[in-house]
């Protein structure tokens, strides 16, 4: 069982990049399972707080996709670039930086994303591929999905209803999977 785990770069409850998140989901192909994790919860990185002990939050989601064969990030572009809460997130998961390598080494990462604008998320993908070279992660550039005026894809409840961008999707995760299943075999094996 391959077992990716998809965090949403938005906090808002009708995110579309969490309903993004969700339709991945449902695609994913046989033998696998994608688990939406929240950053909801995570505080302000702060040194301080960091010096008194990891939070609770941090260390379920560090642990998570620790374990994870695979990382899909579903990323909001907010001001032509990568969103805040998220880059928190991801800053809090590098700490300390003892469990960079235990999280994020080799982890097959992918970037996905959608917005109402009109370039999709071109500019927030492009701002995270430093942040996720720093940190070892083993991106996959096969795929790469930019949602671009997602009022009109998706449903009031949440729901994908443009067949070219589910059909756009459904590749996406069962191409990003065979990569996240492979590159674990292969890790297994050195």
């Amino acid at each position: 069982m391959t077992k990716l785990i998809g965090i949403s770069g938005s906090l808002r409850r009708a995110s579309f990049n969490t309903a993004l998140l969700r339709a991945a989901a449902e695609l994913m192909p046989e033998g696998s399972e994608l688990a939406i994790k929240t950053i909801d919860g995570i505080p302000l990185y702060n040194a301080d707080v960091e010096a008194r002990g990891i939070p609770e939050s941090v260390t379920a989601l560090k642990d998570a996709v620790a374990v994870a064969d695979g990382l899909i990030l579903s990323t909001p572009e907010y001001n032509y670039s990568m969103p805040g809460v998220l880059k928190n997130a991801i800053d809090w998961l590098s700490r300390p930086d003892a469990d960079i390598k235990r999280v994020f080494g080799g982890k097959p990462l992918a970037l996905m994303g959608a917005t109402p604008g009109g370039f999709g998320t071109i500019l927030s993908q492009a701002a995270w591929l430093p942040v996720l070279r720093t940190l070892g992660t083993k991106l996959w550039c096969e795929g790469r999905l930019l949602i671009s005026r997602a009022p009109s894809i998706f449903d009031a409840d949440g729901k994908l209803t443009n067949q070219t961008v589910i059909d756009q999707l459904q590749r996406f995760v069962q191409q990003f999977t065979e990569f996240a299943r492979t590159s674990q075999r292969n890790s297994s094996q050195i």
